[in-house]
């Protein structure tokens, strides 16, 4: 997008030696007769790049009197074929397609628009343009501006103006007032004006805005990203922060939006097919570095788990290379692990709940209120579920205390007595006090035949020392037994250490200290060279007693000395229930909201569902930050928390899950 960095190129070159009339005659002669020779057509079509694929077209027809695409259609099936014949078309008529197939019809593939109009030069978007316009007779913008809405359509159309500044110039005067201009539009006022949004990340030059993002990260304490998904909504907000994610790296852009095309069940094959044509001949190279960087895995291997046949075959040799082999990771992938950790070091976030006390509050009400749907035969589940989801925890600890004066019963036993299953554990567990939930989730995740490593690491890495200790303290009440204790006899080795180190509550607080995270990190780059042993020590010397805020610095630097990320280092070097421990200290410390969206659609993803986990989260963070979970858990997931719940769960467990949720994004 616009005077991006140099790249390392795209994994389709042109051939050497080419000659169009012997590639139009094999193509003839692998279609010729019954049956067609496919792997002659796809290893011939990606090992030439697109110029060479259109002389290839032209000699076919002079030489044979026929349209190569026409043939290929004829020959092929399926999403091989779709795939093939999109690479023979230039990349400004496949765009110009894509565009068109999106607007087209009943329903607005609003994706695809997102996707091409935030990731397009000002060259590519006049081709663009101007292939629309040839082929189909129509301006491209009367169709956009026919087919969206709002301030949707709005930013689309500047996008298609295609003038965005490409100079490279920033002026550092006009970078302290479009992020002055952007925080008075935003976080700074009741409401949001989205024009200044419009007008200033639609034209301004890459150079510039990155130093904007930087200013106002700074002035606000929070990212761009982050002041975009708690400003905007709906098709809007995910335009602009596609648009955010350009200006900071196309790459990472197109490995996020390859990854989603791929995860879960089911392939997006029209935005793989369109992502791995467009970027093969231009920054393929480097997007693979961003996937793995980001998700731990190959391109390749990913591409391979999740495609089949000739299709696999052919995006296969466009990825061009498994970087899993490849080991070492190349220095653009370093410095832009090093920015991520740099945004994430200068963000300060707001968390934001999904239930809050509820204004016009009398606990005498609801306690005679639940006494009534609970008396006599049957009971009224959902009059105890809007009362008890929609109050705070401290207003339901007045109801249980009214209850029991008031009543004379102990309106936890009446609960359990009433209800049952996964509902009866949620209502419960909203009852409870944070500290006596957490210390019920320790303990089922301790007790029986199997522990529950997951739900330990989730519960003690995430709290804070003064949640720690609240909890310690209603375990002990509860179990009679110290939880530390507990701990130690169901885990062992350097794990039961990591468990040990966190439950003492004793993690240091306050802000980084620059010269000490040099020290850490150049400690933690040293101990990648020791054995595992003295390696685990250490990561956990360091990572289980600093700060948040300090170990963001640390593993920032650690980048700068070893040129790899910490997430990669943990996942190649450690295994088990310690490397899940370091990777979830590290994830929460990175982007905790994120961390936890992340444990709500493994709860929930494939056959059945980790209910324990589910109703963890949900009770646990609803007061704190299930607002920035749902948010992280839609931009990662492409899907709604909402919508997950409601196609997992189901009867009044749902029910109630939703309005812990709290909305639809």
């Amino acid at each position: 997008m616009g005077a991006a960095p140099p790249t390392q190129g795209g994994t389709i070159t042109a051939a050497p030696d080419f000659d169009p009339n012997a590639d139009a005659e094999a193509l003839y002669n692998a279609m010729k007769g019954i049956g067609s020779d496919k792997e002659a057509i796809l290893d011939l079509v990606t090992s030439r790049n697109n110029t060479q694929r259109q002389a290839i077209i032209a000699a076919y027809k002079n030489n044979f009197g026929k349209d190569l695409i026409e043939d290929l259609k004829y020959e092929l099936t399926g999403k091989f074929e779709h795939l093939i014949v999109c690479l023979m078309r230039t990349p400004a008529y496949h765009d110009a397609k894509e565009i068109h197939d999106a607007v087209k019809g009943a329903g607005t593939n609003e994706r695809c628009l997102i996707e091409v109009l935030a990731s397009r030069t000002n060259k590519q978007i006049h081709d663009l343009v101007a292939a629309y316009k040839d082929v189909y007779g129509k301006d491209i913008e009367e169709d956009i501006i026919t087919d969206t809405s709002g301030h949707f359509k709005k930013m689309l159309v500047v996008l298609l103006q295609g003038t965005r500044d490409e100079s490279g110039v920033a002026d550092a005067d006009l970078v302290e007032n479009d992020a002055q201009e952007l925080y008075a539009a935003g976080e700074e006022q009741w409401g949001t004006d989205e024009a200044k949004f419009i007008m200033i990340l639609g034209n301004r030059s890459v150079t510039h805005l990155r130093m904007v993002f930087d200013a106002y990260e700074k002035m606000a304490e929070l990212s761009i990203e982050d002041s975009i998904k708690n400003e905007l909504s709906g098709d809007f907000e995910r335009l602009m922060l596609a648009v955010v994610q350009c200006i900071r790296s196309v790459p990472m852009f197109f490995a996020q939006c390859l990854y989603k095309s791929m995860k879960g069940l089911g392939t997006a094959d029209n935005t793989l097919i369109r992502i791995m044509i467009s970027r093969s001949e231009i920054d393929m190279l480097d997007i693979r570095e961003c996937f793995r960087l980001r998700y731990e895995k190959s391109l390749y291997n990913m591409i391979k788990d999740d495609t089949s046949g000739d299709y696999k075959r052919t995006l296969l040799n466009l990825c061009g290379g498994d970087d899993d082999l490849a080991g070492e990771f190349f220095p653009e992938a370093a410095q832009i692990a090093y920015k991520m950790w740099e945004i994430s070091s200068m963000t300060k976030v707001k968390l934001r709940p999904t239930v809050r006390p509820t204004a016009t509050f009398d606990p005498a009400a609801d306690a005679q209120a639940l006494r009534k749907a609970m008396k006599g035969f049957g009971t009224d589940e959902d009059a105890i579920i809007d009362i008890v989801a929609k109050r705070s925890n401290a207003q339901r600890q007045e109801i249980r205390q009214t209850f029991k004066s008031l009543l004379g019963r102990d309106l936890m036993k009446d609960l359990k007595s009433e209800l049952s299953k996964n509902l009866e554990r949620l209502i419960i567990g909203l009852m409870l006090t944070p500290a006596e939930f957490d210390a019920k989730m320790m303990r089922k995740a301790i007790e029986g035949a199997g522990t529950d490593e997951h739900a330990l690491i989730e519960i003690l890495v995430t709290r804070s020392n003064q949640e720690i200790h609240a909890m310690n303290s209603a375990y002990q009440a509860a179990y009679k037994n110290t939880l530390e204790e507990a701990i130690q006899s169901d885990t062992s080795g350097h794990f039961c250490r990591i468990l040990v180190s966190l439950v003492q509550g004793a993690r240091e607080e306050g802000p980084a200290d620059v010269e000490r995270a040099n020290e850490d990190a150049q400690e933690l780059a040293d101990a990648c060279n020791a054995d595992s042993d003295n390696m685990e020590m250490k990561f956990m010397s360091i990572l289980c007693t600093r700060s948040f805020p300090h170990l963001r610095r640390v593993f920032q630097e650690f980048v700068r000395y070893t040129n790899k990320d910490i997430e990669q280092i943990i996942k190649k070097d450690m295994s088990g229930d310690v490397k899940n421990a370091f990777f979830a200290i590290v994830r929460s410390v990175k982007n905790q909201p994120s961390y936890f969206a992340d444990r709500l659609y493994k709860a929930m993803k494939g056959v059945g569902t980790d209910d324990r986990a589910l109703i963890r989260i949900m009770v646990s963070r609803s007061e704190i930050d299930l607002f920035n979970i749902r948010k992280e858990f839609k931009e990662t997931q492409d899907t709604s928390l909402h919508e997950f719940i409601q196609g997992d769960t189901t009867g009044d467990y749902r029910k109630t899950l939703l309005i812990l949720c709290g909305g639809e994004d």
